[in-house]
């Protein structure tokens, strides 16, 4: 009898169902309509352009001169030294200001708009931005010299030094994109049930017992959110290295816009467009590995 009386609702939903279990497709239909139309078919495109002649041959010919471009490598690890520091240091940087913009402290609301502004600016602005505070003549050279830090103008922007050039990026980058993991870990350290925290202040837990036992363990899906966003964003920094590094610093991104425009070689572009999707999915597939969810855990 218990379960004729459970069974019932299920029977008498697959019977008025009928239209309605379409419903959620149909919702998706458009999503689904858009991503096939605007980043599908152009990725089938390319990979087909990277793969072919100027004539329309199958073959390795674009992949070869890719390879054996004097400028592929350096962007490569250039490429990877960006990934390398600004994840961390990104990282790092957005939970502090998260944890600020949660707080209980009076006004911490506020810094969430303060925090958000650079997501206001473009790549290329904020490039021009820092340009103008890294240049010989620039702001940072005229506050240090005002307070006696220095004797006279340090050339930020020497492309005889590179690392110079990579940490100028880096500090651009830092600041105009820690907003968009900021938004993703707000949103995870709201979602962490109250409880858990009071059941740490019960038991006398410090700060960083309380970080590491409580805060990132809840926020593991989040913050693999966070880093799979980033590191696939970090792959296509394009215009601060251009506004910064000039044509002296190559990443993959500028290499692909080189390709392009100033070789007129839309298979080698292509190419360079397969080699970045490439590194991104081994990327985002170690960052799977290395965070897996209680569920992948088989917790």
């Amino acid at each position: 009898m218990a379960e004729a009386v459970t069974e019932a609702p299920v029977v008498a939903a697959e019977r008025r169902g009928g239209p309605q279990r379409w419903l959620p497709y149909l919702l998706l239909a458009p999503s689904v309509a858009y991503l096939l139309i605007f980043f599908a078919s152009p990725m089938i495109q390319a990979f087909g352009l990277a793969f072919t002649s100027t004539t329309g041959e199958w073959g390795l010919g674009s992949i070869r001169a890719m390879l054996g471009d004097d400028r592929f490598w350096p962007a490569v690890w250039t490429t990877v030294i960006l990934l390398v520091v600004l994840l961390p240091l990104q990282f790092a940087l957005a939970m502090a200001m998260s944890m600020v913009i949660t707080s209980r402290l009076r006004g911490s609301g506020l810094w969430l708009y303060v925090f958000l502004l650079p997501l206001g600016v473009s790549e290329l602005g904020a490039g021009i931005l820092w340009y103008s505070i890294f240049v010989e003549q620039g702001w940072l050279n005229t506050v240090l010299q005002s307070l006696g830090l220095i004797d006279r103008p340090v050339i930020w922007l020497d492309y005889r030094e590179p690392w110079r050039v990579i940490g100028t990026i880096v500090v651009a980058e830092a600041w105009r994109s820690t907003s968009l993991i900021v938004i993703i870990l707000v949103g995870g350290l709201r979602a962490i049930p109250r409880d858990y925290l009071e059941a740490a202040d019960v038991f006398h837990a410090g700060p960083w017992q309380r970080m590491r036992h409580v805060v990132l363990p809840m926020m593991r899906p989040t913050i693999r959110t966070a880093l799979i966003v980033r590191t696939v964003l970090a792959f296509e920094v394009f215009a601060t290295v251009i506004a910064l590094g000039g044509t002296g610093t190559d990443v993959l991104a500028t290499q692909a816009n080189r390709a392009y425009t100033e070789y007129q070689d839309a298979h080698l572009a292509s190419a360079y467009g397969l080699v970045i999707l490439l590194v991104s999915l081994v990327a985002v597939g170690i960052i799977l590995v290395a965070l897996p969810t209680r569920k992948e855990r088989g917790e």
